[in-house]
């Protein structure tokens, strides 16, 4: 939960704080960026989203993990369990074995429904988990890409305001929006040079942006993290819950 809600609070705000800086320093032509609007605002969207998913797939999780610790007791044999811990057991260890010509018995309507969440969460075949985490990779990645800009960018205002440590006149030294794609190639004047940059760099808004890009991609990091936790542990008590239901000794 603080890893997605890092990711989406502070990704939310540093979209719009890029807009807004575009809008002020980069380009007065509405129609210079107005592909970078269309590209924010679903971004936005797609961050209220993962917000709600994430809220339930959490919820999710935590209901899986209480259902199958009784689970598990089960197994061992000392304790008593839950309908809907007997659903995942079921699930990760391949449930009862039939008997004559009879078969299983059939698994009450709770039961089965616990069976598919487990399934569905967790088993390393057909978990959602699994699937959930390489697209996380995806916006881990993605994330890193304004971050990097934006330090690029804040090296070139430290060597504009340290002339010393560079071979380069102040005026050569811009930032072009245009150069990694924010803006069209025709648009002006796409970019700010010199000690105008400078001043862009020490605004509060550039400050505040550049700082909620890094904390979004520490929360992608830390969501990433988390997944794969998860995959480890839930793999892991796969294969010890299947061989305990074959009666494998070590």
């Amino acid at each position: 939960f603080f890893g997605v809600a890092l990711f989406c609070g502070c990704g939310h705000e540093a979209l719009t704080g890029t807009e807004q800086l575009i809008e002020t320093y980069f380009s007065k032509n509405y129609q210079d960026y107005e592909y970078l609007i269309d590209v924010i605002h679903p971004l936005q969207y797609f961050i209220y989203g993962t917000a709600s998913f994430f809220f339930l797939y959490g919820a999710l999780l935590l209901a899986e993990g209480f259902y199958t610790t009784g689970a598990v007791r089960q197994i061992l044999g000392d304790y008593k369990t839950t309908l809907c811990g007997r659903g995942l057991s079921a699930t990760v260890t391949g449930g009862p074995k039939g008997r004559g010509a009879r078969g299983p018995p059939r698994a009450p309507s709770l039961q089965r429904v616990c069976q598919c969440l487990g399934k569905w969460l967790g088993h390393p075949d057909k978990g959602i988990t699994y699937v959930l985490t390489v697209l996380w990779l995806l916006v881990f990645a993605c994330s890193a890409v304004p971050v990097y800009i934006y330090f690029s960018t804040w090296t070139t205002c430290q060597s504009i305001a340290n002339p010393s440590k560079t071979s380069a006149t102040i005026g050569s030294l811009c930032a072009d929006a245009r150069m990694y794609g924010v803006l069209p190639w025709n648009a002006f004047p796409g970019k700010v040079c010199g000690t105008n940059l400078l001043s862009v760099c020490k605004t509060s808004e550039f400050q505040m942006t550049f700082h909620l890009f890094i904390a979004a991609f520490v929360g992608a990091a830390a969501t990433l993290v988390s997944l794969l936790t998860f995959i480890i542990a839930t793999t892991y008590n796969f294969a010890v819950l299947k061989l305990m239901g074959r009666g494998t000794k070590f």
